[in-house]
């Protein structure tokens, strides 16, 4: 204090970081939680860590049952929850935003996790199963490595399985992705989507290296999904950082009041950059990139293919339907309810990257002999079959969207289910020249593998048929016509490598050291009926789901 201040006699001057009296403090708002409607994402997440807590204290003999009935009986009681919350008319009068505006529950949303539930469901049967191979030292083996920590080749890995041990782990690792899944496409802000995001990816990454025979092509696709998906998800969460520059807030409601132009208020910390154009394309097209990787849409496909056939074949299906069901659930979410404002501005983009993912993956396909890049390439071209009803941009599109991932995630976790039966000495016979012959080997197996091919080419009667026609219409009735003619062209092209397995499998003779076809037990078995059913029902009388899509179609904002 200056000599002067004390000659005058003035009060010493307090500073600002002081407090003179005890001021009472603002109360901090508890957050408003509404657990009923949240249950079927904290069902599986409260599994999930029981699920932790198994493998470290129940004895290792008895982890596998333990595991086994915990996933199933968490994925059936969260689909049960979400059948009550439809029924409770959650999925139309009552949808709402939930969590403090972190969560949207709305038809689209509880449409998508029930599909992404029995989806699950269906593949953890796969993941069950432990008859394919024959046993090793006496103990009966799955998928997945003995010690997932060990060295491949290594004495410890050796000892491992001459002990019996499984890596049961894959099970609460899989509860992990579901959550994830779960909220992804029913996430209401960015940073609620980024982290659904990782919550999935991880788990996923994990699960891809842990196979049990070509465990170091198994872990090479599990390093080339991390690298890749890091870099994907870097874009995405610099893509959030624009759009908040953008719209000073991350919920979708606030920035698509920013593009509309309709925002009351101005945070002054961010008057410089609110409604800048250049951070909003920019910001939207990085977003775009994260989603597309997901996807799996060309240019973002390149890691598909090689995680597809070095990753744990049941690991495989689980990601090819479930994976895919999430992400275009929430691309539906970004498009339709935070930029509808940007039509004119992301249907051209989005245009082109549904043709040349249609069109790269039909024609790349037809190159493949393996049997799971054949698969992987397939799903490729069908994520831009599935763009072209996004690009639609009207109701129509949602619903045929919606139909076409619930048709497509079972044919394919159903397809390959039937890739884990046929075997050589090796492991699983995925090269195409050993499933020649293979429809007079195991005329059944064959048959049902072929009914899937059929529905992936969308041959009338089938699921996939039913699910063509509705995108295509929807994208017609949207006014993109000229996409539906490269769609047909590109589904023809398709037809071409699918029925090539077909008459390998049915009219090329089996050779005399050809793979054999494993007897499963009731997992795998159930899980190809319930492929096969799904793909008839809906290709035989499907209104009745497209009408529960159609009922599905509105998102809340």
């Amino acid at each position: 204090m200056s000599a002067s201040a004390v000659a005058s006699g003035a009060a010493p001057a307090v500073h600002s970081l002081w407090t003179t009296a005890a001021e009472p403090l603002t109360k901090i708002p508890a957050p408003h939680i509404e657990y009923v409607q949240l249950s079927p994402v904290l069902i599986v997440v409260g599994a999930a860590v029981l699920s932790v807590l198994a493998e470290a204290f129940v004895p290792r003999k008895g982890r596998y049952y333990a595991q086994v009935f915990l996933t199933v009986l968490a994925l059936v009681t969260a689909f049960a929850a979400i059948v009550g919350l439809a029924a409770g008319g959650y999925g139309s009068t009552k949808a709402h935003i939930a969590a403090m505006g972190a969560i949207a529950v709305d038809g689209p949303a509880l449409f998508l996790q029930g599909t992404i539930l029995l989806a699950s469901l269906v593949a953890v049967f796969t993941f069950a199963e432990r008859r394919l191979d024959p046993a090793d030292h006496g103990h009966r083996v799955d998928s997945f490595a003995a010690e997932a920590a060990a060295v491949p080749g290594s004495d410890q890995e050796k000892a491992a399985v001459k002990a019996g041990f499984t890596t049961t782990e894959v099970f609460p690792l899989a509860l992990f992705a579901i959550a994830g899944m779960l909220v992804f496409p029913a996430a209401n802000d960015l940073l609620t989507l980024f982290i659904a995001l990782e919550v999935f990816s991880l788990p996923l990454y994990l699960l891809c290296a842990v196979a049990r025979r070509k465990r170091l092509m198994s872990q090479e696709a599990a390093v080339k999904y991390f690298l890749l998906g890091a870099f994907s998800s870097a874009f995405l969460l610099f893509g959030i950082a624009l759009l908040y520059g953008y719209a000073g807030s991350v919920s979708y409601a606030t920035i698509a009041n920013v593009v509309d132009g309709s925002v009351a208020s101005v945070d002054p910390a961010l008057a410089q950059t609110m409604g800048n154009d250049v951070l909003l394309l920019i910001g939207f097209a990085l977003v775009l990139m994260g989603l597309l990787f997901k996807v799996g849409a060309v240019p973002f496909h390149m890691w598909t293919p090689d995680v597809y056939q070095g990753a744990p074949t049941p690991v495989t299906g689980f990601m090819a339907a479930a994976t895919k069901v999430a992400a275009f659930g929430a691309l539906l979410r970004l498009l339709y309810v935070v930029l509808p404002g940007l039509t004119w501005d992301w249907r051209p983009v989005m245009w082109g990257v549904a043709i040349v993912t249609m069109l790269g993956g039909a024609i790349v396909a037809i190159t493949q002999t393996d049997i799971k890049r054949l698969l992987a390439y397939s799903s490729i071209a069908h994520a831009g079959f599935l763009l072209a009803g996004v690009i639609a941009a009207t109701p129509t599109g949602i619903s045929s969207v919606l139909f076409y991932l619930g048709a497509y995630s079972f044919v394919t976790i159903g397809a390959f289910a039937v890739v884990t039966l046929v075997r050589d000495a090796g492991g699983e016979a995925t090269h195409l020249s050993k499933w020649a012959g293979l429809g007079r080997r195991s005329p059944l197996v064959a048959a049902v593998f072929a009914v899937f091919l059929l529905a992936f080419a969308g041959i009338p009667l089938t699921s996939g048929f039913s699910g063509k026609f509705a995108v295509f219409k929807a994208a017609a009735e949207g006014g993109a016509g000229a996409l539906v003619v490269v769609g047909v062209i590109s589904s023809a092209i398709a037809a071409f490598f699918y029925i090539r397995v077909i008459v390998l499998m049915f009219f090329s003779e089996p050779k005399a050291d050809g793979p054999t076809v494993a007897v499963p037990s009731v997992f795998t078995a159930a899980a190809i009926t319930v492929g096969v059913a799904v793909t008839v029902v809906l290709g035989v009388a499907p209104q009745y789901f497209l009408d529960l899509a159609g009922q599905a179609s509105v998102f809340v904002r």
